[in-house]
């Protein structure tokens, strides 16, 4: 009687999509501040460059682990003030979701769940090298998605017209 009640309230879990975080940790941490204590005599008015990186693997059937990678190096005129790189890495439960809906989920979605927790440790980081707080602005890991998908579309494009050309 209680699984008929469970299975018409919708209790039958293995064919609906599931999506979880597991845990979240720092799987890489590194600063560098080639140039102190000289930097801190120069006016601070840094150029700032983020460069970033997401990556995914699966652990087991149904769980993924996404590393967002990221690199911030602010430069005071020539000189480095710092370098700091992270890999802020997420392991996430994912059911019942496939094929582009899952790349969205791995590529996207995971890594704008990660980016705070990796912004919160490169800020303390800074901080603590004695430069002022550095507060990166959001990403739109959608946008950065979509043009990725983009962009292999059209190298496969390219690809498959040389191989007719060859012919």
């Amino acid at each position: 009687m209680a699984e008929n009640q469970q299975a018409a309230a919708g209790g039958d879990n293995q064919n609906q999509p599931q999506f979880a975080l597991q845990r979240i940790y720092v799987k890489d941490l590194s600063f560098e501040s080639p140039n102190s204590p000289l930097v801190f005599q120069e006016q601070w008015k840094p150029q700032v460059n983020l460069d970033l990186n997401t990556s995914h693997n699966k652990v087991s059937d149904n769980q993924y682990e996404v590393v967002l990678s990221l690199t911030v190096t602010a430069k005071v005129g020539e000189k480095v003030a710092y370098i700091v790189e992270i890999q802020q890495g997420g392991v996430f439960l994912v059911q019942g979701i496939e094929g582009q809906q899952l790349g969205q989920m791995l590529g996207a979605y995971c890594p704008t769940i990660l980016f705070p927790y990796a912004r919160e440790a490169i800020d303390g980081v800074v901080n603590k090298g004695s430069f002022p707080a550095l507060m990166l602005a959001p990403v739109n890991f959608d946008a950065i998605y979509a043009q990725a998908l983009k962009r292999k579309q059209e190298e496969a494009a390219g690809e498959s017209k040389e191989e007719q050309q060859a012919h």
